[in-house]
């Protein structure tokens, strides 16, 4: 029997071949084809979201090129068995890794170091790339319209300076044993267990799924 999951996938799947149809296609009956599916694939996920189509479609049409899974990376600092965690305001103040999107002509451990330095007002240095997850696989229960990989880097903190005001509330460390309400979208409970053996065991080897 279909799930949820398998919906968003074939819908994810109808996007991407909508997407790079009209990135290479030039026949101007092929290309309307395309621009169809595109609106089909958004009233799609608006359906099994509750979203508003309007704004799946302007999501959709902003790709272009050759669909390709997005990337959100992520910076863990532990202190003994704490970790350090920021506030997610559009997310109700619930607490994650600091992170986000990468960015284009940054490394990914670029990405997590600047995150890390934005949202929580620490300069770090990435370690280990410890965990390499695909979103869905992971256990996320917030479904997205577009396909993520996650990575999740240890770093060591190596000085301070001003964080980026607007984006993230306030940046605290919490006991791994005791955590406080996630953005589970973004950040999940035995995603932070695990960084933690891997912060104390640093021979562990980087996990992937």
């Amino acid at each position: 029997m279909e799930t949820k999951t398998d919906w968003l996938g074939w819908i994810r799947e109808l996007q991407s071949v909508a997407q790079i149809g009209l990135t290479f296609c030039k026949n101007p009956y092929d290309i309307e084809r395309y621009q169809q599916t595109l609106n089909l694939s958004a009233k799609m996920a608006a359906g099994l979201s509750d979203d508003d189509p309007e704004k799946i479609l302007g999501l959709f049409t902003a790709e272009t090129g050759y669909a390709t899974p997005k990337v959100d990376v992520r910076g863990a600092i532990f202190r003994g068995n704490t970790v350090l965690l920021t506030q997610e305001l559009i997310d109700g103040g619930r607490w994650t890794l600091p992170g986000g999107w990468a960015d284009v002509n940054s490394s990914p451990a670029e990405n997590a170091v600047r995150e890390v330095r934005e949202e929580a007002g620490l300069i770090v240095e990435a370690t280990k790339l410890a965990l390499v997850l695909d979103r869905d696989k992971a256990g996320h229960t917030h479904p997205h319209p577009f396909h993520i990989y996650k990575l999740f880097f240890l770093c060591d903190v190596v000085g301070e300076c001003p964080k980026k005001e607007g984006e993230t509330g306030e940046a605290r460390f919490f006991p791994v044993d005791g955590l406080p309400e996630l953005s589970t979208s973004r950040t999940l409970d035995w995603q932070l267990k695990r960084l933690y053996e891997h912060s104390v065991n640093l021979s562990l080897p980087t996990e992937f799924n």
